[in-house]
């Protein structure tokens, strides 16, 4: 397995776990050892990094497996104790899943910009659908000035280009 520092040489890997974990918890990624199993405490005391902080890192990066644990019970106390270890292998599927998430909602974004008649206030700059310019007799419920027509043709491009540029990169081409 290659080691998790390895994965942040990749700025574009780096971006995506720092807009997930933060500054703290790249820290955490840089410091936690190669081998083994380790429990938040002592990465915490290894580290020298908040326990709280290492513990919500950890759960993040479990929702998107890319850590993984397993509970060990003190039989005298009762206690459970989780050693946690990083799965760096994760990071590929942990991002074709977001930008699929992204996908669908692009896609869903696309199709109610498509089946929508859009107008605009020309002074509040507020957008409304065909049906609540409509009832609202063509005049900004904000201000009362009369609303124009809005072109969302540029928006719908982009969003076109977008979702084109995700498919290709997922394979769905």
């Amino acid at each position: 397995m290659v080691p998790a520092k390895d994965m942040l040489d990749d700025p574009a890997i780096r971006a995506y776990l720092h807009r997930m974990i933060g500054d703290e918890g790249l820290n955490l990624i840089l410091r936690f050892p190669d081998e083994g199993e380790h429990s938040d405490e002592g990465l915490a005391a290894s580290t020298g990094i908040n326990l709280n902080t290492v513990r919500h890192t950890l759960y993040t990066l479990y929702e998107k497996r890319l850590a993984e644990y397993h509970r060990i019970k003190n039989n005298e106390t009762g206690w459970l104790t989780y050693l946690w270890q990083l799965r760096p292998d994760h990071i590929y599927d942990a991002i074709r899943d977001d930008m699929g998430l992204v996908l669908e909602k692009l896609s869903r974004r696309e199709i109610y910009e498509e089946e929508n008649d859009f107008f605009i206030c020309k002074d509040c700059h507020i957008i409304f659908t065909f049906p609540i310019a409509m009832n609202n007799e063509f005049k900004c419920p904000a201000c009362s000035m009369p609303m124009g027509h809005f072109d969302n043709e540029m928006l719908l491009k982009s969003l076109k280009h977008r979702i084109d540029s995700i498919k290709e990169s997922l394979g769905h081409a």
